[in-house]
């Protein structure tokens, strides 16, 4: 668990935010705050296709709490394959998403500590690569493009401008190509 200390550009004063791994208990405020910031519909995105009926990769579910205990911001990870190599051996990667920041928290970030904290620990944990579908600009930042995704597809419609991937070790979708598949453990 880590606490960061968060500039608040609205009423410019500190607030202290916890990251932490998310636990059973938090299931019904993530849930809660998934429909406030994304709307009826993210149930329906190919992204979801992926994620339905399994688990987030082990350590890489991740929520934001404020100092009132409020969950104020979610990010998970789940295994995928990433396609095949050259060989014809899957490529193993983690599909991110959805990352969402509570509307009356926007602008403090959240969002960006979420990330960055994600990042950092599927790369301790030895990940090779993430890949998700969202703005680019707003993920440029943390190192997504859409360089490594040419040859991948989503399973579902999908913007191509938007599937985005970052490696964490360098080469890892060296020729990845073919569609995404869920790999991660299924849900009880």
């Amino acid at each position: 668990m880590a606490a960061v200390l968060l500039s608040d550009r609205v009423q410019n004063d500190a607030q202290v935010i916890t990251i932490s791994t998310e636990k059973r208990a938090d299931v019904c405020e993530r849930e809660a705050l998934l429909d406030r910031a994304m709307g009826a519909g993210r149930k329906r995105k190919s992204s979801e296709k992926l994620r339905r009926n399994r688990l987030p990769a082990e350590g890489l579910a991740l929520v934001a709490k404020d100092e009132a205990g409020i969950l104020r911001g979610t990010v998970r990870l789940w295994h995928v394959d990433a396609g095949v190599d050259a060989d014809g051996h899957p490529v193993s990667a983690l599909l991110l998403g959805p990352l969402a920041v509570d509307p009356r928290a926007e602008g403090r970030g959240i969002g960006s500590t979420l990330m960055r904290e994600a990042i950092a620990r599927a790369a301790d944990l030895g990940h090779g690569a993430i890949l998700l579908v969202g703005d680019a600009p707003y993920y440029a930042r943390f190192g997504f493009s859409s360089e490594k995704t040419g040859h991948l597809v989503m399973p579902g419609p999908f913007e191509r401008d938007r599937f985005l991937a970052l490696e964490l070790k360098a080469g890892w979708l060296d020729g990845a190509t073919g569609i995404l598949t869920a790999t991660g453990r299924k849900a009880g």
